[in-house]
């Protein structure tokens, strides 16, 4: 539309632009000044230097004692591991389940704690189930104050040979699902004004890419995604916010396609051999759970979800032994930026204005504190 044709803004239009154009100055403040000089303070500044003062960050789910969570997948494997976790803690548990052998088995081992378990036949990827097993919870114990989007499947194989079958159940479930999951119980949350969490689970392959699983890469670099902007999205709320990376635990994902659409047929190629004389490396991961214990037993896996969300982390980790390739990833993007783009004060500001707050500063500074309270 040309210039001539525009309609005039009304003053409440006009009021409008002056409001964002002003939220976005004051949401930046010193933004261009700082990214204007962040390539000399990044070269000045320690790679693990500790903060001189630790930073406070909000903890809504530090006391547990009595609460309510939501746990897809909470029959099995890591699901089950956060809900023997959770219910140890003194918290009531509803747990989602596919397969009734695997739901007796889960209940067997929370049979102390029987009471405080509900259990709820759902597929995550049916968005109307997940509203009714919302409401079903909600019901059962008259509130929900946390969720984790736990439920998974592994797909193995490289993007070049992924079919669209690959695509679509990988995606279905580890994003699609953990977006249903939340878009159903997070308005129930933020309802009763007590505070509550978020928590996702995505893996080792949501952080470094697997080429040996490349669908599986995908949805799990989606849920990180997903959950940092969540995240920063709440950030002034009581809302907690956490994502799981985990590396190996000692599962049974690596028979998920029991549950693929299309039966046998559709089931994916054969999984890949550790290598020999050695551990598994990553990318084989679901090759090894069902037939050896390389990895993290579930229940500590889910012990370490619970002190995640009572301390509100940003990320749950458990692989140490990939600490070289987070640095060389984070490095790499770093020294991949441009040294001959200058950009202007009002690029800056747009750009400022439209990444918004993030919560990545104060994350580092407080795990920064922590390693260096660890040492003393």
């Amino acid at each position: 539309m040309s210039d001539s044709r525009k309609r005039p803004l009304s003053q409440t239009g006009r009021a409008r632009r002056r409001f964002l154009e002003g939220s976005a100055l004051a949401a930046v403040g010193t933004s261009a000044a700082v990214l204007v000089g962040s390539r000399t303070a990044a070269a000045q500044a320690g790679s693990a230097a500790a903060p001189a003062t630790c930073p406070t960050v909000p903890t809504p789910m530090k006391d547990v004692e009595g609460k309510v969570a939501f746990i897809t997948g909470g029959n099995s494997g890591i699901g089950l591991g956060i809900a023997r976790a959770f219910t140890d803690a003194g918290m009531k548990v509803a747990i989602t389940y596919r397969t009734k052998a695997n739901l007796d088995s889960a209940m067997e081992q929370l049979k102390g704690v029987a009471d405080r378990v509900h259990a709820i036949n759902v597929d995550v990827t049916d968005r109307a189930a997940m509203e009714k097993a919302a409401d079903e919870v909600v019901k059962r114990f008259g509130k929900v104050h946390a969720v984790v989007a736990n439920a998974g499947v592994a797909v193995i194989g490289g993007i070049s040979k992924a079919s669209y079958e690959d695509w679509d159940w990988g995606m279905g479930v580890n994003l699609n699902g953990v977006f249903n999951t939340i878009h159903s119980f997070l308005p129930r949350i933020q309802s009763h004004g007590e505070g509550g969490a978020v928590i996702a689970t995505s893996s080792l392959a949501g952080l470094v890419a697997h080429g040996i699983a490349g669908v599986y890469t995908v949805s799990k670099y989606g849920v990180v995604g997903l959950m940092e902007a969540l995240r920063h999205e709440l950030l002034d709320t009581n809302i907690a916010v956490s994502v799981f990376c985990p590396g190996i635990v000692n599962t049974n994902i690596g028979s998920s396609a029991r549950n693929r659409p299309g039966g046998a047929g559709a089931a994916p190629p054969p999984r890949p051999r550790p290598p020999a004389g050695g551990a598994p490396g990553p990318g084989g991961a679901a090759a090894t759970m069902q037939n050896a214990a390389p990895g993290m037993d579930a229940l500590e896996a889910g012990q370490r979800v619970l002190r995640g969300m009572q301390n509100n982390d940003m990320w749950v980790l458990t692989t140490p032994e990939f600490e070289h390739e987070f640095q060389a990833r984070g490095d790499a993007i770093v020294a991949s930026l441009p040294t001959d783009v200058n950009p202007s004060a009002e690029r800056i500001r747009v750009g400022s204005f439209l990444v918004g707050k993030t919560d990545y500063a104060r994350e580092r500074d407080k795990k920064r504190c922590e390693r260096a309270k660890a040492k003393k």
